[in-house]
């Protein structure tokens, strides 16, 4: 579903409302999480077992993978987010995956590539980034992909929080582009224990701020991880819920936040 640029915050949060609901009235009570998994496409074994993976577990597409447009539409017909995982500029000038964006990119050439990536991959929702720990801290290259985005609304974007210098949240609220950030990595040690660890952790922030962020990447242990702890999330309290939805609850509670310190009319006039 994509709607024309220039459409107002409010608009776009009631095109996101009429798929998210269900999930948000799901979840009421309970503390939610998202769960991204990376770098997916470039093998179908992996693919199709995250896909068999139990509830809404995202998959981050990279646009250009052997196997990204097939496994995209099988993600979508089992129920989970389709993601363009967008390859951007690293501070350590690691070789970028086809696709990506650079910081020696004109204006019109991000726009292309961006355009073409979104259009290579069936069912996107939303957009988050595969390294870019250089060009997130640019203001102006993430303000032309916020607007990009705008273009193709309602489109969420997750910043994967690869630099703490990173300005790609702050440029997409910004610019009404609906957005959340990477909580918890899973899987940067791939022993049993260690992932174990950062499951607990992303259980504990959900708990503690009502919801949280994970990214991982289709790894055999991830995976073996996944589907050994996603099955018990209810009896933990925690709903597993689609990107989407968390962004929805994380706006709601910001503006309870917000309406809660808000002066009163009189208040303000005295």
């Amino acid at each position: 579903m994509r709607q024309r640029a220039g459409l107002s915050r409010p608009v776009l949060f009631f095109c996101a409302l009429i798929f998210l609901a269900p999930a948000v009235a799901a979840a009421a009570g309970r503390p939610v999480i998202s769960i991204i998994l990376d770098d997916m496409g470039k093998t179908l074994d992996s693919g199709r077992r995250v896909i068999a993976l139990p509830g809404p577990v995202a998959c981050a597409f990279l646009p250009r993978a052997a196997h990204s447009r097939e496994l995209a539409g099988a993600a979508h017909a089992a129920g989970k987010e389709v993601m363009l995982h967008l390859p951007m500029d690293s501070v350590d000038g690691r070789p970028l995956d086809a696709g990506a964006v650079t910081l020696d990119m004109t204006r019109a050439e991000f726009a292309k590539v961006v355009e073409s990536n979104l259009a290579a991959l069936p069912y996107v929702r939303g957009v988050n980034n595969h390294m870019g720990s250089l060009l997130t801290r640019h203001p102006g290259h993430m303000l032309w992909l916020m607007q990009e985005l705008r273009r193709h609304a309602p489109m969420f974007f997750v910043d994967s929080r690869t630099t703490v210098a990173t300005v790609a949240r702050q440029v997409a609220e910004e610019n009404g582009v609906p957005s959340t950030q990477r909580n918890v990595f899973l899987d940067n040690t791939l022993d049993m224990a260690a992932l174990d660890r950062q499951f607990d952790r992303l259980l504990s922030l959900a708990r503690k701020h009502g919801s949280a962020v994970a990214i991982g990447h289709p790894y055999p242990q991830t995976l073996a991880l996944l589907e050994r702890r996603l099955p018990g999330l209810r009896r933990e309290g925690i709903e597993l819920v689609p990107v989407a939805s968390v962004i929805h609850v994380q706006q709601e509670e910001a503006q309870t936040w917000q309406a809660s310190w808000s002066p009163s009319h009189k208040a303000a006039k005295n």
